[in-house]
């Protein structure tokens, strides 16, 4: 779906390159997380591939063809969410996806089944101006989909959602993914990508650092042991045992058959953890 081989750009403001020497690909029907802290090049690099930035060399191929020859079709297959919602505050909500679903010309989604996917359906008549940050991020994201677009490209589609409703859109993501689209996920939420991205690149000052899944680099970065806690003449206990040969391990398989265990979790690196680790920069 994406080939980007040895991508550089420099603003024309600037004297030093904001991406420098990008390479990855990324496939049909993959969940792809682009992480790093702000400045790293995250949102640079997607306005690349949306063809807002034309200005770069090396090659960047999007469902086969070069970014910088696409035309408007283009804009028919894909569909965006930037960090900063971009809509019209002097509309209502159901006026704002009218609005821009009127500029594609093939197959829509239905914008007030858009709007109750996210919960905001009681609030289809209410002016954007008198929306929270969240509403507006909700409102935001949906849009994207407007045109039932194969590669969805989301900037920190979870800022300042509360709990429930960043649960909401993680969970719409993943419907997206099961119906075969591509997402390309730009985000410092470290949570969210872990729970939702099939890969991940770590992504600082302009360079990928590695990329590689969610689970595989915390397998590769972290201990295999297991923490066994426990209770003991009312006091809690813990115990870490090594998980080679746990099986054959008297002590533990004597724990579980005669002590009271309240909890067991693999020591496992956590993936902000590893970023730093790898990067040697926190996501901040």
């Amino acid at each position: 779906m994406i080939h980007v081989n040895q991508l550089y750009f420099t603003y024309p403001a600037n004297k030093d390159e904001t991406i420098k020497g990008m390479c990855f690909k990324i496939e049909e029907g993959e969940v792809f997380g682009f992480l790093g802290p702000s400045g790293a090049g995250k949102s640079t690099a997607q306005k690349i591939l949306i063809g807002i930035l034309k200005g770069y060399s090396g090659s960047v191929k999007v469902m086969g063809k070069e970014i910088r020859n696409v035309r408007k079709d283009y804009y028919e297959k894909i569909g965006v969410s930037f960090e900063l919602p971009n809509l019209y505050n002097k509309f209502t909500a159901i006026e704002n996806l009218n609005f821009f679903s009127s500029f594609y010309t093939g197959e829509k989604e239905d914008p007030k089944q858009l709007l109750e996917m996210v919960g905001l359906e009681q609030d289809a008549q209410t002016r954007v101006s008198n929306y929270s940050k969240g509403m507006k991020m909700r409102l935001n994201f949906v849009r994207s989909l407007l045109n039932k677009p194969e590669l969805i490209f989301l900037d920190e589609p979870t800022s300042g959602l509360d709990p429930v409703n960043m649960e909401k859109i993680k969970d719409i993501i993943l419907k997206k993914k099961a119906e075969g689209k591509t997402i390309f996920l730009t985000t410092h939420n470290m949570n969210v990508a872990e729970e939702i991205c099939d890969r991940v690149a770590f992504v600082v000052d302009g360079q990928i650092n590695i990329i590689d899944s969610p689970r595989d680099l915390k397998l590769r970065y972290g201990q295999k042991k297991l923490q066994v806690e426990y209770r003991e003449n009312n006091q809690m206990k813990s115990v870490v045992f090594s998980m080679e040969g746990l099986g054959d391990n008297t002590d533990f398989v004597n724990m579980i058959k005669f002590k009271d265990i309240e909890r067991m979790h693999t020591q496992e690196a956590k993936l902000q953890d590893i970023f730093i680790k790898v990067t040697g920069r926190t996501i901040t």
